[in-house]
Order: structure tokens, then sequence, then C-alpha cells
């Protein structure tokens, strides 16, 4: 894939969402995650298995969970009908149950709403933002967090934090963007635990960006901010916008930026590369996300 057409079409802050619906109810979900949509077809249940999970099927010789999403978001349960959106995010591949796909539209993160706490509360709710598409509106779901809530280890491996060892403190200034508030404080809880104590946390690109050009006015971004830790999906600017922004403006070009999300594919992976992403890895693992901190840190110690 040409590098430049990777550039024209990345970094400029849009999603394409797969429209779905769950009874009367309009969902969206990342167009990204999606590997295919197939019909519904039978699944072998799994004895002791969560609630949502309806079972396993080997579509292609390749074993997949199916979760009824319907159970999932306290909708009742799935009838034996409808598709199978089959996804592959933080290494996994999972089909979600839904009982028809409406369509794709190319949306701005600007244009996506952060729920309120009115519509739920910041840890328990499971949609990333709403948009509204002419008389509907649409919740982007956070396929993430509803796989989380089932198996907690598939979010971040927190185990992999007690393998580190002994570690030195750290006052090197680490700047994180991640909207999911309750990934953010696992991040930071991982990261603080790990010996880096100086952290600015906030939810979306947007507000890392402000931080950025804020110190960069005062002429003290170097004391500030010497490493960005930032999701990509995003409400008003992903990840893969504010790298772009970052990399593009000699001021903060040698600020190392790891993409830290689900969405780490071969395809995105290549995105992130060529908008100049110094490290992108797959949220699961946490451990690797400290030991490529330390790397870069200690890489940019003498030349920034």
């Amino acid at each position: 894939m040409d590098d430049s057409k990777i550039l024209l079409e990345n970094g400029t802050n849009e999603l394409m969402i797969l429209e779905f619906k769950l009874g009367d109810n309009y969902y969206g979900i990342n167009v990204a995650k999606i590997r295919e949509i197939t019909k519904y077809e039978p699944v072998t249940p799994i004895p002791n298995a969560h609630p949502s999970i309806e079972g396993v099927f080997m579509p292609r010789d390749v074993m997949i969970t199916a979760i009824d999403l319907k159970n999932c978001l306290g909708l009742g349960e799935s009838e034996p009908k409808g598709l199978f959106i089959i996804t592959n995010f933080n290494k996994l591949d999972i089909a979600f149950h839904v009982d028809s796909v409406l369509g794709i539209h190319t949306v701005s993160w600007t244009d996506i709403i952060k729920p309120e706490v009115t519509i739920s509360t910041a840890e328990e709710g499971v949609a990333i933002g709403i948009v509204k598409k002419e008389d509907r509106l649409i919740i982007i779901l956070d396929f993430e967090k509803i796989v989380t809530d089932i198996n907690p280890e598939t979010g971040l491996k927190i185990s992999d934090i007690n393998e580190l060892g002994e570690r030195h403190r750290s006052t090197v200034p680490v700047l994180i963007a991640e909207d999911s508030a309750l990934l953010n404080k696992l991040i930071v809880d991982c990261l603080k635990k790990a010996g880096y104590e100086n952290l600015i946390h906030v939810e979306n690109g947007k507000q890392a960006y402000d931080i950025i050009s804020h110190y960069k006015e005062q002429g003290t971004l170097h004391e500030n901010v010497r490493v960005v830790i930032s999701d990509i999906e995003m409400p008003e600017m992903d990840g893969h916008r504010l790298t772009k922004l970052i990399k593009t403006d000699e001021a903060t070009a040698k600020i190392p930026v790891v993409l830290f999300s689900s969405l780490v594919n071969e395809e995105m992976r290549r995105k992130g590369e060529a908008l100049g992403a110094d490290a992108q890895l797959s949220k699961p693992e946490i451990g690797n996300l400290v030991r490529i901190i330390d790397q870069l840190v200690a890489e940019r110690h003498l030349d920034m």
C-alpha cells in the first residue's frame, strides 16, 4: 500500500461506522474493528459461560466466540436469527449477534457527542458516543468495554506489571489520552506501579493537544511532556489526528508518540507508521507499554 495514499486517508479525524439495529434501537461500530458480516448460524454452548456468551462456532477452521449483544445491553435475549458481526480487536476474534445491519456512514469525531452522566455513569456505560443521522440517534458502542466486562483480562493484562519486578521511580512527564474512564484509570494505576509518577491524563486527543500547545507557547514543553500515550478511538480528536498534529510540527515532532489501542492490526499499524507514531501496541500489552516507554525515554533523553 502506498504510504502517501495512507496519509491522505488518515489523520483526518474521521471514522467509518457500521449502523445496525437491536430491536427498535440504532447502534454503531467502528468499521476498523470488523472482519466480516455473516448470517446467524447455530453455535455450540459453553458450560458455565458468562450469560452474554451464546457459544462458539468455527467458520473456516477459526474458533469464534459469539456474544448476545442484546443480553449485554439489558435488552433481553436474541432469537436464533439475524446476523453476526465478526470483529477483531485486542487480538481477539468475536462475533456479536445483532438483528439487522443498515449501512455505513463516514463521520467526524467532532460530531460525536460523548454521553452525559444522566445516560450512563462513566465507568459503567458502554457507549463511546452518540451521533445524529437524519431523524435518529446512533449510539456508538464501546465493544472493548463490553468484552472486558465479560473477561477483564482481555482489557489490560495487569498481571504483566507484577512481572516487571523492582523498578526505580521516574519523574519523566507522560501525557495519556484515553476516553474510557475505566481504562484511563487502569493505565494510570499500572504506570504508577511501574514507577512513572508524573502523569497527566485526559479523555481525548483534543485535550491532549491543547496541553501540548499550551506548554509549547510557554516554552516549557520539554519539562512537561516527554512521552504521549494515546488511544485511537476518541471523541473530538482521535489518536491518528493527534499523532499527525504532533509529528508535522517541528516544535513537537521529537515527542515520542505511542498508540495504545485495541485497533492495532496490520492495516492500522501501517497508518500509524505513516503518520509518524514511534510505537504501536494492542491494549492487553500493558507490560510491553512500560518497556516501550522505558526505551523511548532512554533514547530521547539527550536529543530533546
